[in-house]
């Protein structure tokens, strides 16, 4: 019988503790409410995805649903070591996962280093395993690219709001780079927490910036 709790939930859980999942995904819908597009692959041809950690995925969503040139978003789990893991599993601590937001765009429209700048001016990437008040290795600032030429363009606007950061007092950014494939895949979150701010405009959102601009990429 595997306990979800761990004590120190600020820290990453060991692999050989984390717990082992499942191998059925949580199911959901696929409709997203807002864009009514597809939350699923496959995904219109010449779009690009990549999935973002950065606090609290209700508020992320709703941040990232509402940049130009997006076609889809959802909500899920990445970065960790449980397969399919629950909502409950994660908050635990003993998934290794933080909560992200998959995002699909479409280029024409809008590039990565604009969706990285959203991301980048809507949370604190310094705080570690934090977010504001949410605290926990769930909540860590996060990039899991899904293609190797993504990854240049996310070094590159990574260093570049690093320093700008730097240039106006604030720490190191803590923000995870990574390949998606690396780190296991995306697992979807439950149904009630896609659009959770669609469907419950009241919720919690605990988003807050540095108020520091993200030099503006076109790459």
């Amino acid at each position: 019988m595997f306990s979800f709790l761990r004590a120190d939930k600020s820290s990453m859980v060991a692999a050989a503790d984390a717990l082992p999942g499942r191998d059925t995904p949580l199911m959901i819908t696929g409709h997203h409410t807002v864009l009514k597009s597809s939350m699923k692959a496959p995904f219109p041809d010449g779009s690009e995805t990549i999935v973002l950690g950065l606090g609290c995925f209700w508020g992320a969503e709703r941040r990232l649903w509402q940049h130009d040139g997006v076609i889809t978003t959802s909500v899920g789990y990445a970065g960790g070591y449980t397969k399919n893991p629950t909502y409950e599993e994660v908050c635990g601590g003993r998934t290794g996962h933080t909560e992200v937001v998959q995002v699909t765009f479409d280029p024409t429209k809008t590039t990565l280093a604009a969706v990285l700048k959203t991301f980048f001016e809507a949370h604190d990437p310094t705080q570690g395993m934090r977010q504001q008040n949410d605290v926990g290795t769930q909540y860590r600032s996060s990039i899991y690219w899904t293609y190797a030429t993504q990854e240049p363009v996310v070094r590159e606007v990574s260093a570049a709001y690093a320093a700008a950061l730097k240039a106006s007092g604030q720490d190191d950014i803590t923000t995870e780079l990574k390949s998606l494939d690396d780190v296991g895949g995306y697992f979807f979150a439950e149904e009630y927490h896609q659009q959770y701010l669609d469907k419950n405009p009241d919720g919690y959102c605990g988003l807050k910036g540095t108020g520091i601009a993200c030099p503006v990429f076109q790459g």
